[in-house]
């Protein structure tokens, strides 16, 4: 089983917000796998199903980003998940907007929901899946940023980003960590030129 934890804010305002990727990305497995979300436990949104041969379980957190660890913990602790089985998927200011990073483990690079979600697993081997949205020029605070919406022609990287996220995760998930690093990880974002 896999617990696929999406980091996000609720609430229709933050909806299209840079913060809200994880939501986005576990909206659209939703979609394509037809695993509704339509159970609410754990303090999340969540819904189990099959990506491929192997059992999942979508999350949303509704503690909103700096409080998620609080959720995941609660959902590790019923399923009885490894860490090693767990794919988080957050937004990510050091990566160019559309970018891809897949990782078996890391820091929390200065994003809070990754920090709660570290603290409260009690350790960094978590997998993840960032999403590059860009670092904002030095006049715009960096709260104000991540709770922003695209401009239009972001949108249009984004939403192509989103659907190589959710490939990115199915290849995680039936292929392995290292082949979807190497796939994804290595190849620069198309859709920037």
């Amino acid at each position: 089983m896999r617990v696929i934890f999406g980091l996000g804010n609720p609430g229709p305002e933050y909806r299209e917000s840079r913060h809200n990727l994880g939501f986005r990305v576990v909206e659209d497995l939703s979609q394509k796998h037809k695993i509704g979300l339509n159970s609410y436990s754990h303090q999340a949104l969540i819904g189990k199903g099959c990506i491929g041969k192997e059992v999942v379980i979508l999350a949303k957190p509704l503690t909103f980003v700096n409080a998620a660890g609080e959720s995941l913990y609660q959902i590790k602790q019923t399923y009885r998940v490894n860490c090693e089985d767990i794919i988080l998927i957050s937004d990510d200011v050091d990566l160019d907007l559309g970018k891809l990073r897949i990782a078996s483990k890391g820091g929390d690079g200065g994003h809070k929901g990754l920090r709660s979600v570290i603290r409260s697993l009690g350790t960094n081997l978590i997998p993840r899946l960032r999403i590059g949205i860009g670092r904002p020029n030095e006049e715009v605070d960096l709260k104000e940023y991540v709770l922003s919406g695209f401009n239009t022609g972001e949108k249009k990287v984004i939403e192509a980003v989103i659907d190589r996220a959710s490939e990115a995760i199915e290849t995680t998930i039936s292929q392995g960590i290292d082949k979807a690093m190497s796939k994804y990880n290595s190849n620069d974002q198309q859709t920037m030129e």
